[in-house]
């Protein structure tokens, strides 16, 4: 049987390495990168870092504005499907790769698998929210990493085909980790461990709001740990059309750098005293690693992290962030609360079940 994952972004890319390596023992795999990631720092280094098969298909779509973007993504991604003629196609998360897969399989009858199925928000502003929703309503199974997420879709009438497997990002991690530390050491970034925060900001809510740039900036700024930034080209261009460079330089604390690879943020999240991000991937690698995380939006898919005391949600322009950073505490550990790690196995197992 043949299955096309479809995939594109750096989160999707490391998914991909936790589950084609089991996959691969059972189907014939045809792996397409659309290429939404296209800086090799950000996806392309992954393939050599993380033993990552490499694509069969890279379209290289690039940048673009999400409409844009998703289209061509569909007109490449339809011919690809149409040659490859694949029984099944595989999709993950919430990015605009995820939504034009799954739009075009469904366009040409072919059941769809969703992995990390069943997460929201409930903030339909957040075009990651769209993509979650409408990928859902039209896949043939459902892999959810959560019982949460999988009452997230009982309340919107899907329950055939869905099954709880736990996290692949939690495959992913303790795969990985262990060649982040035999790869790096602290003294490659010139920090020292549990001193420095590390920090992530790329979320449009964030940098296409200048109001909250200048208040995430201003209470980096203010911290006395060191602030490791390591910034993505959307967001460094965005402090530059917004005049806010200056905040930065005359800082003694942020240290912006080119963006790091996968592993090397495996490790850096480890080693760091706490964690600040808009990313729904670090949100749980600040909890598989334990290390308190503040994030910089008004609602998170990963309602888990908060309730448990690991992740605090901030707003930055209503409350006081780099007091917020400074206090930050975590709660109490909670095992297993994304799985056993063995969600590949499962996945597997279950699309046999479906197919074979």
């Amino acid at each position: 049987m043949k299955i096309m994952t479809i995939a594109g972004t750096r989160p999707q890319l490391v998914k991909i390495g936790a589950v084609s390596r089991i996959l691969r023992e059972s189907f014939n795999e045809i792996l397409v990168n659309t290429g939404q990631h296209y800086d090799y720092k950000m996806a392309g280094v992954f393939f050599d870092e993380l033993k990552i098969p490499k694509p069969d298909y890279d379209l290289g779509v690039g940048s673009d504005s999400h409409g844009r973007q998703t289209g061509r993504m569909m007109i490449a991604l339809e011919e690809v499907v149409e040659k490859e003629k694949p029984s099944a196609i595989l999709v993950y998360g919430d990015t605009n790769s995820t939504l034009a897969g799954a739009i075009v399989a469904a366009k040409l009858h072919i059941p769809i698998i969703h992995i990390e199925a069943g997460l929201r928000s409930y903030n339909k502003k957040m075009p990651e929210e769209l993509n979650r929703i409408l990928t859902d309503h039209i896949s043939t199974l459902l892999f959810t990493p959560t019982e949460n997420a999988g009452d997230n879709l009982k309340r919107e009438g899907i329950e055939e085909g869905v099954h709880q497997v736990g996290d692949v990002m939690y495959d992913a991690v303790k795969f990985n980790i262990g060649l982040a530390e035999e790869k790096y050491k602290l003294d490659d970034f010139a920090l020292e461990e549990k001193g420095y925060i590390l920090g992530t900001i790329h979320r449009a809510d964030n940098t296409d709001n200048p109001e909250r740039l200048r208040a995430i900036l201003e209470a980096f700024s203010e911290v006395k740990e060191i602030i490791y930034l390591p910034l993505h080209p959307r967001t460094k261009k965005m402090i530059e059309n917004s005049g806010f460079q200056s905040i930065v330089e005359q800082s003694e604390n942020i240290r912006i750098v080119e963006p790091i690879s996968y592993l090397e943020m495996l490790f850096l999240e480890k080693n760091a005293k706490a964690i600040v991000t808009d990313s729904g991937g670090v949100q749980k690698e600040a909890y598989f690693a334990k290390v308190p995380c503040l994030t910089l939006r008004d609602q998170t898919e990963w309602v888990e992290t908060i309730e448990t005391g690991w992740n605090q949600l901030v707003n930055p322009l209503e409350e006081n962030l780099s007091v917020k950073i400074s206090n930050l505490t975590v709660g109490e550990p909670i095992e297993n609360l994304y799985g056993d790690g063995q969600a590949a196995q499962k996945i597997t197992s279950i699309i046999q079940k479906q197919f074979i």
